[in-house]
């Protein structure tokens, strides 16, 4: 029994000297992590302080979380929406919550419909005529649609296109030079995860958030070498009312807070999420749950797979409507 009480002793003596043998290099791996992450966070709010931040649907939802985590971040921010006097509210409403304890700006605006392009040179003119220059511009403006592709008539097509597609497409355009002129800039979208998988009942939503995910993919490979960096940001549902103000087949308001978006995430918490994306510069952010994650692997891994769930879905949320 001596011996094997000796015996156990050694072992665990071995194991404790293991153990703290590996100690110090366990300590210094975390140093090394939290001055990694230190750091990512003193270079993130170096790209974010004092920088002109452009936003558009800035009165409302995630654009008006956006502009209150950027403004407490330090930006220089430009508003930009259809609607003066919601503008003018966020202004004040952004300036009474001010603590001081960071150098915050009184936010400029500019009002202006998206959806009319005719009108969005004139527009930029105006935003770059307040500070001179834009350094991130984030294109959050949309509009939502339910409906079927049997009966949506192809105007509201391109009404969706027109607000969430060749809106911002237009504006980008024509901020744009003034970027690669300075070879310094940020070009946001914030695109939706159906921008990657198609849902059904969505069609026209989906086409042109698809369409923007590859417009700007195309940018940022063409201006990856001109100093301005492309983010598309692609969220899940967000508890906003996009859903209430989404387009019908007939063009009518929806009116209604779907369950999924009611359930989604906290506004506030990604307009965080997206604040951190813009200041690490990142090329493209899936801020979505675990089953839309894994539904866009399963639509580029195994897209049988995908068009079988898709097509369950619709027949599942079809029921109700004919019943």
């Amino acid at each position: 029994m001596s011996l094997i009480s000796h015996r156990r002793s050694v072992f665990r003596g071995a194991v404790m000297e293991r153990f703290w043998s590996v100690i110090p290099f366990a300590l210094g791996g975390a140093g090394v992590l939290l001055l990694y992450q230190l750091l990512q966070r003193v270079r993130q709010r170096a790209h974010i302080q004092d920088a002109v931040v452009v936003i558009t649907g800035a009165s409302s939802g995630l654009g008006k979380e956006c502009a209150r985590v950027f403004h407490a971040a330090g930006a220089r921010l430009i508003l930009c929406g259809r609607d003066r006097t919601r503008l003018q509210q966020l202004v004040q409403e952004l300036g009474e919550a001010a603590d001081g304890k960071r150098k915050t700006y009184s936010p400029s605006t500019v009002t202006f419909d998206l959806s009319d392009t005719a009108t969005v040179a004139s527009a930029a003119e105006e935003i770059l005529q307040c500070h001179g220059h834009v350094d991130i511009l984030i294109n959050n403006a949309g509009i939502s649609y339910r409906g079927t592709v049997l009966t949506t008539h192809v105007d509201v097509h391109k009404e969706v296109m027109g607000i969430n597609y060749f809106g911002p497409l237009a504006l980008t355009q024509a901020i744009l030079p003034s970027m690669v002129q300075r070879r310094s800039g940020h070009v946001v979208v914030i695109s939706s995860v159906q921008g990657k998988i198609a849902v059904p009942f969505r069609s026209a939503y989906a086409a042109s958030k698809h369409a923007t995910q590859a417009f700007f993919d195309c940018l940022r490979a063409e201006v990856a070498e001109l100093g301005v960096t492309v983010t598309v940001i692609s969220p899940g549902y967000i508890r906003t009312n996009l859903s209430l103000n989404a387009v019908t087949a007939d063009g009518s308001r929806y009116g209604v807070q779907d369950r999924t978006t009611a359930e989604g995430r906290d506004p506030r918490e990604v307009a965080e999420a997206v604040l951190r994306a813009v200041g690490g510069k990142k090329p493209d952010v899936l801020l979505a749950g675990l089953l839309p994650t894994l539904a866009v692997y399963i639509r580029t891994l195994c897209p049988a797979l995908f068009f079988r769930l898709m097509a369950s879905r619709a027949r599942k949320e079809r029921r109700p409507k004919e019943d």
